[in-house]
């Protein structure tokens, strides 16, 4: 296999990537390594779709999946494996991005042994990501991919009603488990028909600031008297903004007026977190309102009835956890905040129009 150098390549270098990719030569592998070094050079995907014909969603593909083989093969796969998917299986390795270094390489092995499309790989990594979480195994199963896919059907069986369903995620646990132990795990559902619903997540805590009241505003402090004519005009203006009466100044920092509600006086490290209403968990609108999420980065010890702030792939996100796992808990979601409902805030402005 041809190796690129990412390190500062050459002009001819990446005119001869260009040309490889044109004619796809070598391996999805090389293709992959070859756009990774051409947008390191400061070639936009776009600009190479354009020189080559690989659409950036492929290159995302083939950029991200040759680091999973490259990877995978560091990790220790053997020559059957590693052969196999250095000629197809892209799609496959893509899936595996989320797993570790050494769950890449069982997972790659599972899924060629088990001839798996990559539709079924992402069952695999999805899997396999949640069993890692969990704090300890489950009674009978092992960490073994086929024990990992094992346990995720026996789990969906055991919330299923109906009896066709159940005996279907039955018999996908039982042709994946791996270990006997697992398998029997599977089986005794069989003669067991107890159904164990999936337990709801729960409901966010969503609140709309209703009352002017609530609607309190920052305002500087120029300090303590004794103060001179210079001190009180130093303070400096500050420019609301926003549904929330954000604050910003020259420096590094920002504020926004909240409520002195039981929970936020309650709180020992609040922080404010803007987000749009769609990317909130279990939300059935897909709307765009801006909300201000408040957290407690001091709580964070699990429990079930609450939603945190997580890390997934470098970027924060908020979580139900069903299950106590391994997942760093950075904070505790206390209050969702949604923006007072103003008809007209020209109107308000003018007090004689609402004397009227």
């Amino acid at each position: 296999m041809t190796d690129f150098s990412p390190d500062a390549p050459n002009p001819n270098q990446l005119e001869s990537l260009l040309l490889r990719l044109r004619r796809k030569e070598g391996t999805w592998v090389e293709w992959g390594q070859a756009c990774a070094t051409l947008q390191k050079a400061g070639y936009a995907s776009q600009k190479i779709f354009e020189e080559t014909g690989f659409e950036p969603i492929q290159q995302n593909q083939v950029i991200v999946a040759a680091q999973v083989y490259t990877s995978m093969v560091s990790a220790g796969v053997s020559e059957e494996v590693r052969s196999h998917f250095e000629r197809i299986g892209s799609d496959t390795l893509y899936e595996f991005r989320i797993l570790n270094q050494s769950e890449r390489a069982a997972a790659a092995t599972f899924v060629l042994a088990h001839k798996l499309d990559s539709t079924d790989s992402r069952e695999v990594a999805k899997a396999m990501k949640e069993f890692s979480r969990l704090r300890t195994l489950p009674n009978g199963f092992s960490n073994h991919p086929g024990d990992a896919l094992a346990y995720m059907y026996w789990k969906l069986a055991r919330q299923q009603s109906d009896l066709q369903a159940r005996s279907r995620l039955i018999a996908s646990g039982l042709r994946f488990a791996h270990s006997d132990t697992a398998r029997q795990q599977v089986e005794k559902l069989l003669t067991d028909f107890t159904v164990t619903p999936k337990r709801p997540a729960p409901i966010l805590p969503v609140y709309r600031l209703d009352s002017e009241e609530e609607l309190p505003r920052i305002v500087p402090l120029a300090g303590k008297l004794p103060l001179g004519a210079g001190e009180f005009k130093a303070v400096p203006m500050i420019d609301e903004s926003g549904s929330f009466r954000i604050v910003k100044f020259s420096g590094t920092g920002a504020w926004v007026a909240i409520p002195g509600w039981q929970v936020i006086l309650a709180a020992e490290d609040p922080v404010g977190i803007l987000s749009d209403r769609s990317l909130l968990p279990n939300q059935q609108t897909s709307t765009g309102e801006e909300l201000l999420v408040v957290v407690d980065r001091a709580a964070r010890e699990w429990d079930d009835n609450s939603y945190f702030i997580v890390e997934q792939a470098e970027q924060l996100l908020f979580q139900w956890l069903e299950e106590e796992t391994d997942i760093p808990i950075l904070g505790k979601v206390i209050v969702v905040m949604r923006p007072k409902r103003i008809l007209d805030e020209e109107v308000t402005k003018d007090l004689w129009q609402i004397d009227e």
